[in-house]
């Protein structure tokens, strides 16, 4: 996103969608979660996160804030994704070999 979509006027009508109830909205193409999902389910508290000082090319960093202010929560969700695609799963400790 960048400043200039910011500008554009919405053309969502917005008052109709707050007035939508729940039997209103058709979510007849969503599968039910069967018992396979809850097997298979994990819950996962969020942890406090921990302040870090890292250097990195000037180019990277100006790429992550031209997405938008939550710029260090994008760079966090890309380092998850490549943590789990090369362990399967980030845990609360992570064994590195």
């Amino acid at each position: 996103m960048n400043k200039n979509s910011m500008d554009d006027t919405s053309l969502t009508d917005w008052e109709r969608i707050d007035a939508l109830t729940d039997d209103d909205i058709d979510t007849t193409d969503i599968p039910p979660l069967g018992e396979d999902f809850f097997a298979n389910a994990e819950w996962r508290m969020p942890q406090e996160d921990v302040a870090v000082t890292v250097k990195m090319e000037p180019i990277l960093l100006s790429w992550f804030q031209a997405l938008g202010n939550d710029y260090e929560q994008r760079m966090v969700a890309a380092l998850r994704m490549y943590a789990e695609a090369h362990t399967g799963s980030v845990n609360r400790t992570i064994s590195v070999a």
